[in-house]
């Protein structure tokens, strides 16, 4: 998948958070490829340097949170698998080493059109394989973040700036 970023909008409002999306990105100077999403309340795009884009996005919902509409998350995919337990595992695993000994990380997990494992053994099976000891749930300065949705888990290293949540 060429997904670099997950939007989560709500699905009575597709159109108009499309349009929002759109000049938000035109604000940024970025264009979005929307690519196509069998699942409703979720946007699939293509954009380059899906990091930065987050991070200028997240300045402007400090100043204007009503440009947004009806959109919600905007989260950077750094790789996709399988939604299998062996496959998250194995691309967390690849992960770990660019958390730094002493950094404080956490991992966040969303899930959705997935009924496999229940929140709290996803947690336990996907935290198993990071061997890092300074877990910060308040303040972190890694996030690992899983995005499963259906089949197919969206798995992301981020700092606490790369992600937006409006």
């Amino acid at each position: 998948m060429d997904v670099k970023l997950l939007i989560t909008y709500d699905p009575a409002h597709t159109e108009s958070s499309m349009e929002r999306i759109e000049h938000l990105f035109k604000e940024i100077k970025a264009k979005p490829k929307f690519l196509k999403s069998k699942y409703h309340g979720i946007f699939l795009l293509d954009v380059s340097k899906p990091k930065e884009l987050v991070k200028k996005l997240r300045a402007i919902s400090k100043k204007n949170r009503e440009l947004f509409g009806k959109t919600y998350r905007y989260v950077p995919i750094d790789k996709w698998v399988k939604s299998t337990v062996p496959d998250m595992q194995k691309a967390v695993k690849s992960l770990v080493p660019r958390i730094k000994k002493d950094e404080k990380w956490m991992m966040d997990i969303e899930k959705r059109y997935y009924d496999r494992l229940d929140f709290k053994e996803l947690i336990v099976k996907l935290t198993d394989v990071v061997d890092r000891e300074k877990i910060d749930l308040k303040k972190p300065e890694k996030i690992i973040k899983v995005e499963i949705v259906g089949k197919d888990a969206g798995i992301s290293l981020l700092e606490p700036d790369e992600m937006l949540l409006v």
